[in-house]
């Protein structure tokens, strides 16, 4: 990687570089079939702003990032994503510590990112809004478990919602979209639940099934759980979920839809910089990050500081400052 590619990127900075690479997922949700014209729209709308694009298909599981740190070495100055959350984390990952600007455009299942940042879900008005964005310089989550240290941006899920995404089916995933993780979540309605433990900043130990380790308030794209959390925050919020049935979450899916989650019995909202979670039985608890599999338990959470360059909508940085 070269020297020059590291280092400090000024807070709130206009992106007036246009040396830009496209990284996108060819099988992402609104890439397939009729979808491609989408995108083909979309660097349209970029190159009447200006902006020289090189745009890359990724080749398979793993690919983005290693793209994103080639393209990097190659010299561009802005490399723009399109895909979906696993896409994004891919390519984050292989940014991280870069001061190369990352900007999202819309293309998956759920799209919690750019949902986030108010980029929405469509790819084309995402586009248009990218030149209008400034680069922020955030913090990474950092997973540890046992095996590759991987960053994230949006969240980590221990548990329930990872038991989810593991038992997934990825031809389900393509054919019904966000719906294929409801099948996978009515699956689990006759399972029991382990619950397992989890310390955070070295001390606070609690007991739950679901644990939640997040920087965003919106989860799945259409929902909020972490209403506290933010990008700009070096901080997660962490929100925990007591409960061995389906019953519990049941009526924690209903306080999900009503936005009465806080105050419910059984959920529990903390903070925390360093958060570990580990299940003293030794049972195969797994989790999730990004909406990706991320492997089975212990596993650590931590906080990368100014460890990427995020380009951001101005109104969002107005709201959570």
């Amino acid at each position: 990687m070269q020297a020059s590619s590291y280092g400090w990127c000024a807070t709130d900075s206009p992106i007036t570089s246009r040396q830009t690479t496209l990284i996108y997922n060819p099988v992402a949700g609104r890439l397939r079939g009729r979808g491609r014209g989408r995108l083909e729209r979309a660097k349209g709308i970029l190159a009447k702003a200006g902006y020289a694009v090189t745009a890359s298909p990724t080749t398979g599981p793993a690919a983005a990032g290693l793209m994103a740190r080639a393209a990097i070495d190659a010299g561009a100055q802005l490399v723009l994503v399109a895909g979906g959350d696993g896409t994004v984390n891919e390519v984050l990952d292989g940014m991280a510590g870069s001061s190369v600007p990352l900007g999202i455009l819309p293309a998956g299942t759920a799209n919690v990112l750019a949902t986030e940042i108010g980029l929405g879900h469509d790819l084309e008005r995402a586009a248009g809004v990218i030149p209008h964005c400034v680069a922020r310089r955030i913090a990474l989550g950092r997973l540890n478990s046992g095996h590759k240290t991987r960053h994230f941006l949006s969240m980590a899920g221990a548990g329930f919602d990872a038991q989810i995404v593991y038992g997934l089916n990825a031809r389900l995933k393509q054919r019904f979209g966000k719906g294929a993780y409801w099948l996978s979540g009515f699956g689990q309605a006759f399972r029991r639940f382990p619950e397992f433990a989890v310390e955070l900043d070295g001390a606070t130990q609690a007991i739950c099934s679901f644990a939640l380790v997040s920087r965003v308030r919106n989860y799945g794209g259409d929902f909020e759980i972490a209403r506290n959390a933010s990008l700009l925050d070096d901080r997660f919020e962490v929100v925990l979920f007591r409960g061995q049935s389906s019953l519990p979450y049941l009526k924690y899916l209903c306080g999900m839809i009503g936005g009465q989650l806080a105050g419910m019995r059984g959920v529990t909202y903390l903070t925390a910089r360093h958060v570990r979670v580990f299940d003293p039985a030794e049972r195969r608890v797994h989790i999730q990050v990004d909406g990706e599999y991320a492997g089975p338990l212990p596993a650590e959470m931590s906080l990368a500081p100014d460890a990427l360059s995020l380009l951001v909508p101005p109104d969002y940085l107005r709201q959570h400052e």
